[in-house]
C-alpha cells in the first residue's frame, strides 16, 4: 500500500506513520506539507498512489477545499478526508470523497477505508493499463512506454522529444527524454542510446542532492527513453532573465560548486556546464542535468572522440575550447562564467561566432565586474583564470571561497541595516 498524506502537523504525521506501521509495516507514507511545497500540480493524478489523505486544516488552506479541486480531476487517486464527520461529510461525500473522523478513538474505520481504496485504484489502474484508451495515454510519440501517462511534450530537439509525464512507479510527475526519428537495432544500439545508458550509470553513481533524479531507462518501439526528475520551475537560464539578488547569486553559485564536488568525487566531468543545465527545484534548490556530453573515468567508452570540441563556447575554458585535455578545474571555469553573468546579466566575453568566442577566452583579460560587485573580482579572478593551475584546486576550495563571500554579505547587509 502506498499513501500520499497533505498534513502540515509533524505529531499527527508520525501517529499515523505509527499506526500504519503496527498495521501494515510494508506500507509506504509520502507526506507533502501544503504550506511548504504548495498545491498538487494540476496535470497530476496520483496514479501511484491507493489513496490521497487530506488533513482537515493548515495554515491559509482547508482539506475539504482541496479534496474539491482534486476530485474534479478526471483519474485522481481516491481521496479520504481526515477531518469532523459533522463538520464536512455533507459535502465531501457526494465528491466521492471517503471522510474519517479524525477524533476517533481507534484507526479501524481508516484502515476499512484504505483497504476499499485500494482495491478501487488497482481495478482503475488495470483499466487504464490494458484499455485502449489507456494505453494511448502511454505513448509517448512512437515509443509505448508501460507505466507513464502523457500529458503534454515539453520541448523537441534534433534527436530527441522532452516529455512531461507521470509515472505510476515513482508516485510524481517526471519528464521523459524519448529519442525521435532513430531506429535502435540489436546488434548495434544506436549513439541516442549509448548517451542516454552512459547518462543513466554515471548519475547512478553519484551521490550528491544536486544532481537530477533518474528513474528509467528503456527501449520500446525500436525508441531509446530515458526517465528523469521532472522540474516544474525551471532553469536557471530563464530565472537569470528575471533578474537575480546578489545573493541569490551567490547561493546559486555555492550550490552548483557543491554539486560538482560530487560529480568530481564520482570521477565524473560534466563537460558542459550552462545556465540552461541548471535546474530549479520547488524549495529553491539546484540540481544539474544532461550528463551526456560527460566524461567518466569508469567508463571505457566516451560519446565524444578524443580532441573534438563539444559543450557551449560561451561557457568553455580556454582548454575545452582548444580541444585540449581538460580536468576539474575547466567546469569550475564555466561555473565563473555562470557566476559573472547572474551578477552582470552580461556574459563575459561577447563575439560574432564561435571561434571568435573561444579565441577570446584564452585571450582577452578577464573582465571587470561593476563597482557594486567588486569585492567579489578576486573570485571571478580565479575562476577565470585562464590557466588551470591558477584557478581554484577543487570544487570544495571554491564552495569555501563562496561561502566566504556569502557572509561577508550577509554581515555587510547587517551593518547597513544598523
Amino acid at each position: 500500500m502506498r499513501l500520499l498524506l497533505i498534513e502540515q502537523d509533524k505529531r499527527r504525521c508520525a501517529q499515523l506513520r505509527q499506526q500504519l506501521a503496527s498495521w501494515r509495516p510494508e506500507a509506504e507514507l509520502v507526506v507533502r506539507d501544503p504550506v511548504v511545497e504548495g498545491q498538487l500540480p494540476p496535470e497530476f493524478l496520483a496514479q501511484g498512489f491507493d489513496a490521497v489523505l487530506l488533513a482537515e486544516a493548515w495554515s491559509g488552506g482547508s482539506g475539504l477545499g482541496w479534496a474539491k479541486e482534486l476530485a474534479a480531476r478526471v483519474g485522481f487517486a481516491p481521496l479520504v478526508l481526515l477531518s469532523r464527520l459533522d463538520a464536512v461529510a455533507y459535502e465531501a461525500i457526494p465528491l466521492g470523497v471517503q471522510v474519517v473522523d479524525r477524533d476517533e478513538p481507534g484507526p479501524a474505520r481508516l484502515f476499512d477505508v484504505l483497504i476499499a481504496a485500494q482495491q478501487r485504484q488497482a481495478f482503475a489502474r488495470a483499466v487504464w493499463r490494458t484499455s485502449a484508451a489507456g494505453r494511448d495515454t502511454q505513448r509517448f510519440g512512437g515509443a509505448f512506454i508501460r507505466g507513464y501517462r502523457h500529458i503534454r511534450r515539453i520541448a523537441t530537439g534534433t534527436v530527441s522529444d522532452l516529455y512531461l509525464g507521470e509515472s505510476e512507479a515513482a508516485g510524481a510527475l517526471v519528464a521523459l527524454k524519448v529519442a525521435r526519428d532513430r531506429q535502435v537495432e540489436r546488434s548495434d544500439l544506436d549513439d541516442s542510446f549509448r548517451r542516454f545508458l552512459q547518462e543513466y550509470e554515471i548519475v547512478q553513481r553519484i551521490r550528491s542532492p544536486g544532481i537530477v533524479r533518474l528513474y528509467d531507462l528503456g527501449v520500446s518501439d525500436e525508441h531509446a527513453w530515458l526517465v528523469m526528475e521532472y522540474f516544474a520551475a525551471g532553469d536557471l537560464r530563464t530565472r537569470m532573465r528575471a533578474g537575480l539578488s546578489v545573493r541569490r547569486a551567490l547561493y546559486n553559485a555555492i550550490s552548483i560548486a557543491r554539486a560538482l564536488q560530487g560529480i568530481h568525487a564520482a570521477g565524473v566531468l560534466h563537460r558542459d556546464l550552462k545556465p540552461g543545465n541548471v535546474m530549479l527545484r520547488d524549495d529553491g534548490s539546484i540540481a544539474l542535468i544532461d550528463f551526456g556530453l560527460s566524461k567518466d573515468a569508469a567508463l571505457a567508452r566516451e560519446v565524444t572522440d578524443r580532441g573534438m570540441i563539444f559543450g557551449t563556447p560561451h561557457y568553455m575554458s580556454p582548454e575545452q575550447g582548444h580541444g585540449e585535455p581538460i580536468d576539474a578545474r575547466s567546469d569550475l571555469y564555466s561555473l565563473g562564467v555562470i557566476l559573472f553573468e547572474m551578477l552582470t546579466h552580461e556574459k563575459p566575453y561577447k563575439a560574432e561566432n564561435p571561434m571568435a568566442l573561444i579565441y577570446k577566452h584564452r585571450k582577452e583579460p578577464v573582465p571587470r565586474l561593476p563597482a557594486p560587485y567588486e569585492a567579489m573580482q578576486p573570485i571571478i579572478e580565479r575562476f577565470l583564470a585562464k590557466a588551470p593551475q591558477d584557478r581554484f584546486a577543487d570544487a570544495a576550495e571554491a564552495a569555501t571561497a563562496l561561502e566566504g563571500a556569502f557572509r561577508q554579505l550577509l554581515k555587510s547587509e547587517g551593518e547597513l541595516a544598523r
